[in-house]
């Protein structure tokens, strides 16, 4: 069972009731600048497109079975034309230490990928999949996705919250950084898929992904239960975005294609500090996306924020925004992660808005008991038995009924931090995840509109 990155605090505290069932469905200091050259044109506009910030979006992998969110509706909602880049959430780390691809339960899921034939009515294009394309599932879709919005750039998303397990053994020694990297790229930028039930073969999947986005949490510090973890990963996770460096470009060089490397990095300064060796790293990443929500999760005790703007002794999107810039991170290359999803709590008591009181546990919720995307949440504000509550300072909302709490990004959260982000100067805001948004797109048209008007 694979579990989204959004069920974790900034702290790494799992809710083990969530945990239960959303299973429904980077360099050395003498590595060339290679990224910073090309990112100054990407923040502008990463293509030729309408955007002058990125704008990044998650695809959940999974959210194509119980959710029935499928990339044609990143199309459809409007999302696509606002997106710079959308990330697939996941590919996976094997124990052998490469990229892994195939169907294994909890582990890999290659049927969705690419096995899964897709109807008219669900693809992109409205054309049908036949028996005999080497390319079917959410990849196909994504390529025609692409063909459709030639400025999106699609990355794969490596690791996550459940997949970042042998991150750390592959990272370890050069040798091994070697065999993870050429593994990546062969089967996601080359896109030499296995052979699957007629799908597949050398060069099936190429074109689709454009760069890959690391997302492993954490090195140097705890994640979930099964993830490998050691002093060194601080050092061996600059290696290994160097090592990825060096061979995008070099097939890039080859292509005259510039593929993006990105990274997910966290709130928590004990974890960027355990973790990221910060101005060398940035110097080979085109961008990072900073933990931005999670700061206060549904398994806690008592009700707090999830997604402030800012807090004082507190997380919160500033803080983290200041945390890696005090480190020397570039503020055109840090990416502000924002929900599409809020956390929530049941049985809450201490009357008053119900902030920053005590709980009987996470609330229950459609796909999850604690978590339930954007969309859930304004049916239960438009019900009309829903207290919109905000902080004005802080820069975040809050839903209470007297019992159950919801703490989340509406528009008019979203709206105030874009304009941070233009204020700061930073890259731009990164969705988790797309699949949360209404089927107009919501959230993504207040973002889109408050980082480009």
């Amino acid at each position: 069972m694979r579990l989204p990155r959004r069920l974790f605090s900034a702290a790494g505290v799992v809710t083990s009731a969530l945990a239960l069932v959303v299973g429904l469905a980077p360099a050395s200091s003498a590595a060339p600048d290679s990224a910073s050259a090309v990112s100054g044109a990407s923040v502008a506009s990463v293509a030729s497109g309408r955007n002058t910030l990125r704008q990044v979006g998650y695809f959940t992998q999974w959210g194509v079975y119980g959710r029935d969110f499928q990339v044609r509706d990143v199309d459809l909602s409007g999302q696509a034309e606002r997106l710079t880049h959308l990330n697939y959430a996941f590919g996976n780390v094997g124990p052998e230490g490469e990229c892994l691809m195939g169907n294994v339960p909890g582990e890999t899921d290659a049927w969705a990928d690419y096995v899964r034939p897709v109807d008219a009515a669900d693809s992109v294009d409205g054309v049908a999949d036949t028996w005999d394309q080497p390319l079917a599932g959410n990849f196909l879709q994504l390529r025609k996705l692409k063909e459709k919005h030639p400025d999106l750039k699609v990355m794969i998303s490596l690791g996550g919250w459940s997949w970042s397990t042998h991150f750390s053994d592959a990272a370890l020694t050069d040798a091994s950084r070697k065999r993870l990297v050429s593994s990546c790229i062969d089967l996601y930028i080359k896109g030499d898929l296995p052979a699957d039930s007629g799908r597949g073969g050398p060069g099936s999947a190429a074109g689709v992904f454009d760069g890959i986005d690391l997302d492993w949490e954490w090195p140097g510090s705890a994640g979930d239960t099964d993830t490998t973890f050691r002093p060194e990963d601080r050092k061996n996770f600059t290696k290994l975005v160097a090592e990825f460096r060096k061979q995008l470009d070099a097939l890039g060089k080859r292509q005259r294609e510039h593929y993006e490397l990105s990274a997910f990095v966290p709130t928590a300064e004990a974890k960027i500090d355990a973790g990221f060796e910060v101005p060398k790293i940035m110097r080979n990443l085109d961008f990072v996306t900073l933990q931005g929500y999670d700061f206060h999760v549904s398994g806690e005790p008592v009700t707090n924020q999830q997604s402030a703007l800012f807090a004082r002794n507190d997380h919160s999107v500033h803080g983290t925004v200041e945390a890696w810039l005090e480190r020397g991170a570039p503020a055109r290359k840090l990416v502000v992660g924002v929900p599409f999803y809020g956390q929530g709590w049941t049985g809450v008591t201490g009357g008053g808005d119900g902030l920053g009181q005590p709980a009987a546990g996470p609330a229950p919720a459609r796909w999850a008991d604690g978590y339930a995307d954007y969309e859930e949440l304004k049916a239960l504000v438009e019900s009309g038995s829903w207290t919109v509550h905000r902080d004005r300072a802080g820069g975040h909302a809050w839903i209470f009924d007297g019992t159950t709490l919801w703490t989340y990004d509406d528009p008019r959260v979203l709206a105030r931090k874009a304009a941070y982000v233009k204020d700061r100067g930073l890259g731009g805001a990164m969705i988790w995840s797309l699949d949360g948004d209404t089927s107009d797109g919501e959230l993504i048209r207040a973002l889109d509109a408050g980082l480009n008007d």
